[in-house]
């Protein structure tokens, strides 16, 4: 699997736990640590810690994808899992409004995820 398709597998993935707001960011051509970011949002805490659990786990046994690391799974506001050419990023509504990624980046192009088939 090549990175875009990575960056889209994981949205879909995301879209399928009922995240909201699933976003692809580009980073290729501004960033050297990764190629894409894969931002998300779930309605509390508790889901977007579940939505993170289901995520890692089919990366796991389906593709055999760990993260190299990743932070904020004890408080859930903001969990960001680092796959390499891939990071996900899984934010409450609160904390995704504060921190505004998609701002900060604005200059990057965005891609939409494919549509989950419902």
């Amino acid at each position: 699997m090549n990175p875009l398709e990575q960056a889209r597998h994981t949205a879909a993935l995301c879209q399928e736990k009922l995240a909201i707001d699933v976003t692809i960011l580009d980073m290729r051509g501004v960033c050297d640590f990764t190629d894409f970011f894969v931002i998300a949002t779930g309605r509390n805490e508790r889901q977007t810690k579940a939505i993170y659990d289901d995520v890692a786990g089919r990366l796991k046994t389906e593709h055999r994808l760990l993260p190299r690391s990743t932070a904020g799974l004890g408080e859930a506001k903001w969990i960001v899992a680092d796959y390499l050419d891939v990071v996900l990023h899984l934010f409450t509504p609160e904390t995704r409004g504060f921190y505004r990624l998609e701002d900060l980046w604005s200059d990057v192009p965005k891609l939409e995820p494919a549509a989950v088939a419902g």
